[in-house]
């Protein structure tokens, strides 16, 4: 039997880092299945799913938590199985002029209208022919067959007036 694991890891930038955590999941026999990885303003962040033997669970934990002698933090918890209710997948991208507050208010708006936030991509970047800035966001999305989503791109688009807002299936 294995357990299901999910990992979190995050550490001041450098090479060899993922290197660590393979050669430690690989140590205890463990399956590396799934992960998203990033560096952002000098700091490494990444979440991953592991399948690792029960009998390797405790000293796998014990290892990776030992990392933090290298400087790398790592949380691990044993990945729920529940059945979860049928969604459907969404990409909803946003474009609008940046400013503080808006992934708030944007979010805000999602869990009103029991939307599950499955991933979130952001940025801000400069306007063609301007010195304003822009955001930008990409994000997929879990919606339940009776979300209304005729409404939840309304409530979307009332956020603001500049807010461009593009809802498509994922599909």
């Amino acid at each position: 039997m294995t357990t299901p694991l999910v990992i979190t890891v995050i550490s001041a930038d450098k090479p060899g880092l993922v290197e660590s955590l393979a050669q430690t999941i690989s140590r205890h026999g463990g399956n590396w299945l799934e992960s998203r990885m990033a560096r952002m303003a000098g700091q490494f962040a990444g979440i991953l799913r592991v399948d690792v033997g029960n009998d390797q669970l405790e000293a796998l934990r014990i290892d990776l938590e030992g990392l933090t002698s290298l400087g790398i933090n790592v949380q691990v918890a044993i990945s729920g199985q529940a059945e979860e209710p049928v969604q459907s997948a969404l990409i909803l991208n946003l474009v609008g002029n940046d400013r503080a507050g808006i992934v708030h208010e944007v979010s805000r708006v999602l869990a009103s209208h029991g939307v599950n936030v499955e991933s979130l991509e952001t940025e801000c970047v400069p306007a063609p022919m301007s010195a304003d800035m822009l955001f930008k966001a990409e994000a997929h999305l879990g919606v339940y067959p009776q979300t209304d989503l005729d409404a939840l791109r309304d409530a979307l688009e009332n956020l603001t007036d500049d807010l461009m807002v593009e809802l498509r299936s994922a599909d």
